[in-house]
C-alpha cells in the first residue's frame, strides 16, 4: 500500500511539473495586450496596472495555462517528439522607440532604439 501511494505521488508530481512548462499562451497573450496598451496609451496602461486589471488577468491566464494550454501542449505534442511549442508574440509597431529583448544578439539593457 505504501508503494502504491509513493507511485501515485510521483505520478501526480510529474504531471503537475509538466503543466508548469509550456508555451504559456494565455499569459503571454495578456502580456502582448499589456505591451500594446502601453505603446498606444501609457497612462491608461498605468491605471490598469494600479486598479489591478493586468495583474488579475495575468493570474487568471496563469491558472488557465497551467490546467489547459500548457498541459495540452506538453502531453499531446511536446513530450513525445522532444521539441517544444513556440509562442509567437503580437507585433506592436513602436511609436516612440523600442527596447529589445535581452535574448536578442543586439539586445542591450535600458537601450531604446
Amino acid at each position: 500500500m505504501r508503494k502504491a501511494r509513493l507511485v501515485c505521488a510521483l505520478l501526480a508530481l510529474t504531471t503537475i511539473a509538466a503543466c508548469a512548462s509550456g508555451p504559456h499562451q494565455l499569459n503571454r497573450t495578456v502580456d502582448d495586450w499589456d505591451q500594446k496598451m502601453y505603446v498606444d496609451q501609457p497612462w491608461l496602461n498605468g491605471v490598469l496596472h494600479f486598479v489591478p486589471v493586468f495583474p488579475i488577468a495575468h493570474f487568471i491566464a496563469m491558472v488557465g495555462d497551467f490546467f489547459i494550454t500548457d498541459a495540452y501542449a506538453f502531453w499531446f505534442k511536446d513530450a513525445w517528439d522532444g521539441k517544444g511549442t513556440a509562442f509567437t508574440h503580437f507585433n506592436v509597431s513602436p511609436t516612440d522607440g523600442a527596447m529589445s529583448s535581452l535574448m536578442n544578439d543586439d539586445g542591450k539593457f535600458l537601450e531604446i532604439k
